[in-house]
């Protein structure tokens, strides 16, 4: 497995102090340039109508930038969060419930992608079929568990539930070796917990005391649906939450996990014999399909830990445990009574009031699946070879920004730059959609037999894929999401920056945007990416994608300096209640940020006319259409369990912080909007953060 680096406000004679912006519709007259407003019909790329022009820019430019919008913008009931990302996962949803119905009416000529699609998505919407057979299709599963008579037959069954395409205990997968790029091999990570996180089930705070009460009352649900009694379904709550505490205490933390050093750990079946003897490990990798001369282990003691229950504890609480495994992952895909019990569980997590409508989890399912089948229609409809051309000059642009700007550090030795230099000019970079679509040959779909047959067909096929692929030559076509992906990424082993066409339209690119528009929002996603290979993760890989120490060790100190003033910086920030931003946690987003929005804006001002120029537009200058681009694509609103549930788990600060934090410490931004001593977002030199 591989973790990739992801990127989901009156003015009047004030204006002279901060900026000279318009008041919604109106046009401000300013020295120097023309002022070109947009056509009526015509899309602003700036809408004035989103901000709050009451707002100080200097104070909150969040606010100011999207504080109307903030305003009056609802979250769906269907939605946990809403904002930028969501509206643009909305059209995308869209598209694919378009491309998934065509097929489902006319599917085409069996074996073909066409018929896979439409058959799995009709399967799915056939939601008369799906609640007639009600448990029965996950019978079997639950059998081979209920019908264990020893350990041996324990081992077999843990075996063939990770070939179900689930990951009962730890998380199996096939990805390159760090520290040997061009191997292939099997790797194990933590797992076996069904909270969100390891900390969930230590803390005592109230709110994560209530989610602890709602899952125990989730499992006797679950376990009542399943047609135990009340004191059965109450013992399974005692046993899995007994077994799941056990693992969580033997797991490592989120920021413990962003340390690719800990999480290597090269073992042969020997070594792993030697911790956890429970387990015949050659038979089990063997059955399993992916026999190596060695694995890599991100968490020994967890491995340990499973060894002690196995030695220490019952057969029958393992039966629960596995059982609890199986129909977990089943219950998206069963009747509305499962489906119905995980939404009502998961909104003490979401905050969600209403689950989404049915054909937006099948869709989203197919794509999950077949996203490639659904992305080569996607493509032909959604992204133009224009816009990939245009975003080919981009990324060229903040290429050669990054290449000037390492070469003009004053804190990094002429060694570590040429080494920087190296890897920078070997990034791969795709853009839109693979040049060789995934073959779907093998994988069997059939409306008649029904959604969950499909969807455990389905996962079987992706499991025999990701298996295939030990001991052979690395595939460097293979992308890591799908194209009609809202996001875009960095893999370090494969040293490349991927940009699906899902988000490769506005707010964050659109081809008819003049330059301050793209270079602000898909420039500064474009900088993220590339910084992701040189942030406190990505700097330890070189540029063949070798987990290998590249730095002297002076300049690896003077990062390290650099770092820290950016965690201590994001930590005192307040989100919700007495919770802060994990500066650490988010540490490689956070300095991502910082940048992309600066190699973004540089590129800008060298490679665009309008960087150059004094017009405006709607009465913003180019440099002020800029920054203002780069706040509307982070402006997003919560619920407050999904808000709390990000400050513990996700590496990416929310948007407020996304769009402040980085441009407190760039001058440009305090230039273009007149920010001075005392404003909220000032900060001294010395205490901003510069890094690339």
């Amino acid at each position: 497995m591989k973790k990739l680096h992801y990127v989901i406000v009156a003015a009047s004679a004030s204006c002279l102090v901060w900026a000279c912006t318009p008041k919604a519709g109106q046009q401000v007259q300013t020295s120097g340039g023309k002022d070109m407003m947009t056509p009526a019909g015509k899309q602003k790329f700036i809408d004035p109508a989103n901000m709050n022009l009451t707002a100080k820019p200097g104070e909150d430019f969040y606010e100011y930038a999207n504080g109307a919008w903030l305003k009056t913008a609802k979250i769906p009931a269907s939605e946990s969060v809403w904002g930028s990302f969501s509206e643009l996962a909305e059209f995308n949803r869209n598209a694919l419930k378009d491309i998934c119905d065509d097929a489902a009416a006319t599917p085409g000529a069996k074996g073909t992608n066409r018929q896979k699609v439409g058959d799995f998505y009709a399967s799915g919407m056939d939601s008369a079929a799906i609640e007639k057979k009600g448990l029965a299709p996950l019978k079997p599963y639950l059998d081979r568990v209920t019908n264990i008579k020893n350990y041996k037959e324990l081992l077999d069954a843990i075996a063939d539930i990770y070939m179900d395409g689930a990951d009962p205990l730890w998380s199996l997968g096939v990805d390159q070796d760090d520290k040997n790029s061009t191997a292939v091999v099997p790797k194990m990570y933590q797992g076996g917990l069904r909270l969100p996180d390891r900390d969930y089930y230590f803390k005592t705070d109230e709110r994560t005391k209530k989610i602890k009460t709602a899952y125990e009352t989730h499992i006797f649900n679950v376990f009542k649906l399943l047609g135990e009694n009340d004191a059965k379904a109450k013992a399974a709550v005692a046993d899995i939450l007994k077994m799941e505490t056990a693992f969580a205490k033997a797991s490592m933390t989120r920021v413990e996990l962003r340390d690719p050093q800990k999480t290597y750990n090269k073992m042969t079946v020997a070594d792993l014999e030697k911790i956890c003897p429970q387990m015949n490990w050659a038979d089990y990798m063997k059955k399993i399909g992916v026999a190596n001369d060695y694995v890599i282990v991100g968490q020994p003691d967890f491995l340990k830990e499973v060894n002690n229950q196995l030695k220490n504890g019952q057969l029958e609480d393992w039966k629960t445990f596995l059982r609890w495994q199986v129909i977990k992952d089943a219950m998206p895909f069963l009747s509305s009574a499962f489906v119905n019990e995980g939404f009502n569980f998961s909104k003490n997590l979401s905050g969600q009031k209403e689950m989404q409508a049915r054909w937006k989890r099948i869709s989203g399912t197919t794509n999950g699946i077949m996203g490639e089948a659904l992305g080569q229609v996607y493509v032909d409809k959604y992204f133009k070879p224009e816009a990939k051309q245009r975003m080919l000059i981009l990324v060229e642009n903040l290429a050669k920004t990054y290449e000037r700007r390492i070469k003009a550090l004053d804190w990094m030795s002429e060694v570590t730059k040429q080494k920087a230099l190296t890897k920078l000019s070997t990034f791969v970079r795709k853009i839109g959609y693979p040049d060789k679509w995934q073959d779907y040959t093998p994988l069997s779909i059939d409306r008649s037999k029904g959604y969950f047959e499909n969807v455990m067909a389905a996962k079987k096929f992706l499991y025999k894929d990701v298996a295939s692929r030990v001991g052979k030559p690395v595939n460097r076509a293979r992308w890591g999401m799908t194209p009609p992906t809202v996001n875009a990424y960095y893999n370090p082993s494969m040293n490349e920056i991927v940009f699906p066409a899902g988000i490769l339209r506005f707010p964050f690119f659109d081809n008819d945007a003049d330059d301050a528009i793209n270079y602000g929002g898909i420039g500064a996603v474009i900088g993220h990416e590339m910084t992701h290979g040189f942030d406190d993760e990505g700097r330890q890989f070189d540029f063949e994608g070798n987990l290998k120490d590249w730095w002297t060790e002076d300049d690896a100190k003077k990062f390290d300096v650099k770092a820290k003033m950016v965690i201590d910086q994001y930590n005192k920030y307040t989100v919700l209640d007495t919770m802060h931003v994990n500066g650490q946690l988010t540490l490689g987003e956070n300095l991502a940020d910082l940048g992309g929005i600066t190699l973004a804006y540089e590129a800008f001002k060298n490679y665009s006319e309008q960087g150059k120029s004094m017009d405006k537009i709607d009465g913003f200058t180019a440099d002020q259409r800029f920054f203002l681009s780069w706040a509307q694509i982070w402006r997003s609103i919560s619920r407050d369990e999904a808000m709390a549930q990000r400050i513990n788990t996700d590496p990416h600060s929310p948007g407020r912080f996304r769009c402040n934090g980085p441009i407190s410490n760039f001058e440009p931004f305090y230039n273009a909007f007149g920010i001075k001593q005392g404003d909220k977002l000032w900060r001294s030199d010395a205490e901003r953060a510069k890094i690339w």
